[in-house]
């Protein structure tokens, strides 16, 4: 199991994992297909729920979620539309003056340096996350030491979004199934969000997030992420990533302890406050 790590918004990095064995990192997985020789298989088929829908459950990470080597300038934590082309992910005025102040800066101003709220879907870029999925609630751990674990749950009772939410860090989710894909409508948000972090694209509080869920085999999701938001961007615009099981081990706990002593050694120049958003461009 490699090191598991949280990247802040000043330039640090803590690394946790490897050591905490308290923590049931080398437990073997119940119910885990497995090789002849003990290792996990994960080719084996799609596991299933009792109504016959595809089991989702499980830990997951994108890859490079642990943006280390290589895997740093792949990694979607950093940069949302890596590999997209520049047409497909263009900003409006508000929403690009914002991102080049906050790139200017080295991202010194990014929440998470503050021990704030990653965000999401930026906080399922960096460490994994569990699925526990029920019939009428799935529901996400997020192993986020940044400020603290984190939980996502997405209504599937049958409700419709809420009209006039009071905006929150993760939003409010709501998921239906659509053959064998999972989808998760998510609105919400506060304004001014970081979509990622070193290039700093912000979202606003119009975000709708889509997100496709298929499981291809036991062990590999493929994870469709649509961002509109017309506040900040021309058009809709769609990621896709690869979750891959981590069998064999659970989340970590870890939180943003003593964040006042590393807070007392920054001489950081106050940023210029950041508009809020406009009225969308587009309806």
């Amino acid at each position: 199991m490699p090191h598991r790590l949280v990247v802040l918004g000043l330039g640090f990095v803590i690394a946790t994992g490897g050591v905490l064995n308290a923590q049931w990192l080398n437990y073997p997985t119940p119910g885990i297909p497995r090789s002849a020789e003990g290792k996990p298989d994960l080719k084996a088929p799609i596991p299933k729920t009792a109504d016959g829908k595809p089991d989702l459950s499980g830990i997951w990470m994108v890859e490079c979620g642990a943006p280390e080597g290589g895997c740093f300038d792949r990694s979607l934590f950093f940069d949302l539309a890596k590999g997209l082309p520049p047409s497909d992910v263009e900003m409006t005025p508000w929403a690009a003056a914002i991102q080049q102040q906050r790139e200017s800066r080295a991202g010194v101003d990014d929440p998470a340096g503050y021990c704030h709220a990653i965000g999401y879907p930026r906080m399922a870029m960096v460490n994994p996350f569990k699925i526990l999925q029920t019939p009428h609630v799935t529901v996400f751990l997020h192993e986020t030491p940044v400020p603290g674990p984190t939980f996502r749950q997405v209504l599937t009772d049958g409700r419709p979004l809420p009209v006039d939410p009071e905006p929150t860090w993760m939003g409010y989710s709501i998921g239906a199934w659509n053959g064998e894909t999972f989808v998760v409508d998510t609105t919400g948000f506060r304004d001014k969000g970081w979509l990622d972090t070193r290039k700093g694209r912000p979202h606003s509080d119009a975000l709708h997030l889509t997100e496709r869920f298929q499981r291809v085999d036991f062990g590999h999701l493929q994870w469709e992420i649509r961002i509109d938001d017309p506040k900040a961007f021309r058009r809709p615009w769609v990621q896709r990533a690869v979750l891959t099981l981590v069998p064999d081990t659970e989340l970590l706990q870890g939180f943003c302890e003593n964040h006042e002593k590393t807070m007392e050694h920054r001489r950081i120049d106050v940023a210029p406050p950041e508009p809020a958003s406009p009225p969308p461009e587009r309806r």
